[in-house]
């Protein structure tokens, strides 16, 4: 692999405390957001709040804004549109309690032909979510972010030892709970692809965390006298290059998608990208430091 950073020595377990501060503070914006979430007082999509998801196809081009007053004219309120402009669609979603599921179609169709006559279409999707199955929907994600991280820790004990898998479970948990939060402070929509978002981005912030964690335990065998923290710090700066050179790939990708992909996986690769460079973060600052913290002098050196 080419090597864009070659023979530093850069102390970053040093900056340990610096770096706990930080992610300390993205951490408890984590938990806040998921309290508001769990207490139903986020930007909750459909998904998870119950409502009404429609997509229609026009005949000709239509305007965002043209829908949008139709839309209000007709009483809605809390809605959402998103327009694929080479196919003529456009989606609109709209929130609503359980008593409303069933009219809101109704009066959204109504609506588009009252205010837009001259632009015929045809229904391409309906979806109705019930507010209970919304909140079931947010227990499962949950449970699916919950197995994850508990994964994880399994995997990475088993390869490693219990404490290394401790220290990549809580920088990967960080990771989830940056995303996440920050997705909330924006004011985004919390849905399933967030989730899925989620659950890539723990398992890339695993595979980073490993290759760290691999080198160091290389280095505890072969470096017996060296002191545990100095042995740490060459090893991360060992796969420095490696860890650049992985994330730049992955974040140029994910730039792109951002960009060019269009407004259906827009929040998806925003949340990769924010993913990426924590993930790579917290593989240095959050998971190595923990390891050194909990690790005594070479007590986790055995294996």
């Amino acid at each position: 692999m080419i090597e864009l950073i070659k023979n530093t020595n850069i102390n970053f377990l040093g900056k340990r405390n610096i770096a706990f501060l930080i992610s300390g503070i993205f951490s408890i914006i984590g938990i806040i957001a998921i309290v508001q979430i769990t207490t139903g007082r986020a930007n909750l999509g459909i998904d998870f709040a119950g409502g009404t998801a429609i997509q229609l196809k026009f005949e000709k081009k239509i305007a965002l804004h043209d829908v949008r007053l139709a839309l209000e004219s007709g009483g809605l309120k809390n809605f959402d549109l998103q327009d694929l402009p080479t196919e003529n669609k456009i989606l609109i979603r709209v929130k609503e309690t359980e008593q409303e599921l069933g009219l809101v179609s109704e009066n959204i169709t109504n609506s588009i032909i009252q205010k837009i006559p001259d632009n015929p279409y045809v229904v391409d999707s309906t979806t109705v979510i019930g507010p209970k199955v919304g909140g079931r929907l947010r227990a499962d994600a949950a449970k699916a972010v919950a197995m994850a991280v508990i994964g994880i820790l399994i995997y990475v004990a088993f390869r490693f030892q219990f404490k290394f898998g401790v220290a990549a479970t809580i920088a990967t948990f960080h990771d989830v709970l940056t995303v996440l939060g920050i997705f909330y402070l924006m004011g985004k929509e919390i849905n399933l692809i967030l989730i899925t978002a989620l659950l890539t981005i723990a398992g890339y912030s695993l595979t980073d965390t490993v290759v760290v964690f691999d080198r160091i335990r290389e280095n505890l065998k072969q470096r017996q006298k060296d002191s545990v923290e100095t042995v740490m710090n060459s090893s991360i700066n060992e796969v420095l290059s490696r860890t650049i050179i992985t994330g730049l790939t992955t974040l140029f990708t994910c730039v792109a998608l951002f960009f060019l992909g269009g407004e259906v996986i827009h929040d998806f690769s925003l949340a990769m990208i924010i993913g990426i460079v924590f993930g790579t973060y917290s593989s240095v600052f959050v998971a190595s430091p923990i390891l050194l913290l909990w690790g005594g002098k070479r007590l986790f050196a055995k294996k």
